[in-house]
């Protein structure tokens, strides 16, 4: 199977490295992570104007009509800057399910503003004690005067301070756990009833706590069936999960430069440590592990289109631990190697650590993959 980029995805990906690489260098990006809002509007609108925004999007809609493995080399190049602009929730997760579940109007009303870099969106959907159960939800959505009344809470909603609509779950019937009886709504995050608690995470990203106190919404605001939206759900984090497997690859690829370079540079007993064979032989297992993850990876994006819905969240569990594993290794490594300085916030090593472990806890820890892994080998 050929894994080389096609000439237009190459020229996307240099495209998009430079601007990274003249524009959000590490102190830039600390900058950007204090800010109120936590990420840079005018990046964003650059982004946009590249065409990254779109790269999804269907080409009636403005976009690109590109693919996961499109999404995978954006987040790669991401994962390098540590880029903090809401791309994941709002072009890959939200734009998504208005691609696979919207109408033609709901698309036409949503899906421009994003390419366009006008419209910032959130998926509003784990809740306490739910673990990483996509199933698991309480929040209610109940039928009243032509449209919906919601209730319940939302944890850990990515971007839910920077956006302006909610793609909110619900239930529609059923108990909390059953698969069936799921629905998704399209909620302002302005809208009476709506309460948004934000928080900066480990990283330095923005995230929310998100109570819905008898929100009102039209018949309109439904994306899709009433109570089908589980699968579609279990395909957008999956395809979520594969983009953070490509950005958690370009993090220790990062990381695995930054300690080279520090290895060169620092010296004991008159000569650079990286001449010392020990450490040489630490270097050449964190390139060993980002490789391994690179592999799992592409193995994601290639999958994660799959028909099948088992083979498809196999192997994208699969990936999600090796990447989980790899990182944790990485980062590690990456510390110690570099000393004391290795946990300091001046140098970009300690904040690349902390981003690959919130990645990660995100969408289920290697921990909770390598169990669904098992668990459908039995099935088998």
């Amino acid at each position: 199977m050929d894994f080389s980029y096609t000439e237009e995805q190459q020229a996307l990906q240099d495209s998009l490295r430079r601007f990274l690489t003249k524009e959000y260098d590490f102190e830039k990006r600390r900058h950007i992570s204090r800010t109120a809002v936590g990420y840079s509007p005018q990046h964003w609108a650059t982004l946009a104007e590249m065409g990254v925004l779109g790269l999804g999007i269907p080409e009636e809609h403005g976009g690109m009509n590109g693919g996961p493995v499109d999404t995978m080399l954006i987040m790669e190049s991401f994962g390098r800057a540590m880029v903090l602009e809401p791309y994941l929730p709002t072009v890959v997760l939200c734009a998504g399910l208005v691609r696979d579940l919207g109408s033609e109007t709901q698309r036409a009303a949503l899906l421009p503003p994003i390419v366009m870099g006008e419209l910032l969106m959130a998926f509003a959907h784990y809740e306490q004690g739910s673990r990483y159960a996509l199933e698991h939800v309480a929040t209610s959505a109940k039928r009243a005067d032509g449209g919906y009344v919601l209730n319940g809470a939302k944890s850990f909603v990515l971007s839910g301070t920077q956006a302006g609509k909610l793609i909110v779950s619900a239930r529609t019937a059923g108990g909390p756990r059953d698969r069936a009886g799921l629905s998704l709504f399209v909620v302002d995050r302005e809208a009476p009833g709506v309460s948004v608690q934000g928080y900066v995470t480990q990283d330095g990203g923005r995230a929310a706590e998100v109570k819905l106190a008898n929100v009102r919404v039209g018949a309109d605001a439904l994306l899709g069936h009433e109570g089908g939206a589980l699968p579609v759900i279990e395909r957008a984090v999956d395809l979520g999960i594969a983009a953070l497997c490509a950005e958690a690859v370009g993090a220790m690829d990062a990381l695995v430069e930054t300690t080279r370079e520090y290895l060169k540079t620092r010296k004991q007993f008159g000569v650079p440590i990286g001449k010392f064979q020990v450490l040489q032989h630490r270097m050449a297992d964190m390139l060993i592990a980002t490789e391994q993850a690179r592999s799992m990876a592409i193995v994601a994006a290639v999958k994660v289109g799959s028909p099948d819905a088992a083979e498809r969240r196999r192997m994208v569990s699969s990936a999600k631990a090796l990447v989980g594993q790899s990182a944790r290794y990485v980062g590690q490594q990456a510390v110690q190697l570099h000393g004391g300085m290795g946990v300091t916030d001046e140098l970009a090593a300690a904040h690349l650590f902390k981003r690959l472990t919130v990645i990660n806890a995100t969408f289920g820890d290697a921990d909770h993959h390598l169990a669904q892994v098992s668990d459908a080998l039995l099935v088998a």
